[in-house]
């Protein structure tokens, strides 16, 4: 018997084009196309054409004549995925990223955390928005198929949640053409004969449809027709880095620094959930005119505490502005943690030189360690929200860009 629809998938709208909207307003609600010689991606204003991946650049701006072109900027695409992934982890381990723009996600595990998987949907679409500025679709369903069926249909911009004990329903009227891995050529095959949408594949014997497209993949088509689907959400490997950043004006210190701290808090939360501590630190600026800036410092011992990772980093963008950029407006501050340990034990230091509260194994460092401690078992029991700093109550940064690298 199948379970409950708890599998998400998530697929981030036209996310190359979005992204250059997201960066440019002055570009929303027009036909844009990301790519030179070809198209990359188009805005859904540009679809309207007949835009679309991976058109030649030449045909699509005959298609359409007030075309905007824009070169691609890789860097800023896999930066955006990266923070959407790190929202991801947030409410669930079971992440599998299979393109830089969408995942699956098993979330029945987190149903006692963050409530039922729609609410976990919407929440994650939420999330994203607010804090990455993106559209993202989301279907929920009892299958990985399912799911990605239900994000499509969701598009753009939307959430799709198909119960268990509805998947025919939901499945059968839909183009044939929605099954993953049937593209034009085989939905034109299959209209040959007579079969348009998913309900008819359905019908048809198996031995039918492995007679029109071989044994092995007649047989998953039909399958898949059927919802017939038994893979699991597999987990990514272990990250090599875990990071944060936040997108807006960081010129002033006392603001900077206040997003500093909401950042180390969320990135050491993050790591002692899964068990790790990192020893090289690396804090990224970005100016207004776009340049990026990074420093980073290795540490002698490993640390996974808000209050430590808040004094280096702080120091570190701090030493970093005061060499390359005063008087420059300050458009994003980030931070990542590397040379990631699992479950690391404690070197205990002699309180032989001042107390430093960034030197692993120091007292300083134990009763942060303390106090991260007992407020990681609050937010456990009561959410996050119940337990934060007083710094941050002051001034709540506007974070819009969380992420988790999966290496550096």
């Amino acid at each position: 018997m199948r379970g409950a629809a708890t599998i998400l998938h998530a697929d981030l709208d036209a996310f190359y084009a979005s992204v250059e909207v997201r960066d440019r307003p002055e570009l929303r609600g027009k036909p844009v196309a990301v790519g030179g010689g070809v198209v990359l991606a188009a805005t859904y204003e540009a679809r309207r054409f007949g835009v679309s991946a991976p058109l030649g650049g030449a045909e699509a701006r005959r298609r359409c004549p007030g075309l905007i072109v824009v070169p691609a900027r890789f860097e800023a695409y896999v930066e955006a995925s990266r923070a959407v992934m790190a929202i991801f982890d947030d409410f669930t381990p079971r992440v599998e990223p299979i393109s830089i723009d969408e995942a699956f996600l098993e979330v029945g595990g987190s149903e006692r955390l963050f409530g039922p998987a729609e609410d976990i949907a919407r929440t994650i679409r939420e999330r994203v928005r607010a804090e990455v500025g993106l559209p993202i679709s989301i279907g929920v369903a009892t299958t990985k198929h399912l799911a990605k069926i239900a994000s499509r249909v969701a598009k753009p911009d939307g959430l799709v949640v198909v119960p268990a004990g509805e998947e025919e329903g939901f499945l059968d009227p839909l183009p044939v053409g929605m099954v993953w891995g049937i593209g034009p050529v085989g939905e034109e095959r299959l209209a040959r004969y007579g079969i348009h949408t998913i309900g008819e594949l359905r019908a048809m014997p198996q031995s039918s449809v492995v007679e029109w497209f071989g044994q092995a993949w007649g047989t998953d088509l039909w399958e898949r027709a059927r919802n017939d689907d038994p893979r699991s959400v597999e987990r990514r490997a272990r990250a090599g880095s875990v990071g944060a950043q936040s997108a807006g004006d960081s010129t002033d210190p006392d603001r900077r620094h206040t997003t500093l701290l909401a950042l180390a808090d969320r990135i050491g939360a993050r790591m002692r959930r899964k068990h790790l501590a990192g020893r090289r630190v690396t804090v990224r600026v970005r100016l207004d005119d776009m340049s990026l800036l990074t420093r980073a410092r290795v540490l002698p011992g490993p640390i996974a505490e808000t209050t430590p990772l808040f004094r280096i980093t702080a120091e570190l963008v701090d030493a970093l502005i005061h060499d390359r950029a005063a008087n420059r407006g300050i458009t994003l501050v980030g931070i990542s943690v590397s040379m990631l340990e699992e479950a690391p034990h404690l070197q205990l230091v002699l309180p032989l030189e001042e107390e430093q509260v960034t030197t692993s194994g120091s007292r300083s460092h134990l009763r942060a360690r303390e106090l991260d401690a007992a407020v990681d078992r609050a937010r456990e029991r009561c959410g996050r929200p119940a337990v934060t700093r007083g710094a941050l109550l002051r001034n709540t940064p506007e974070e819009r860009s969380p992420t988790e690298a999966m290496g550096e």
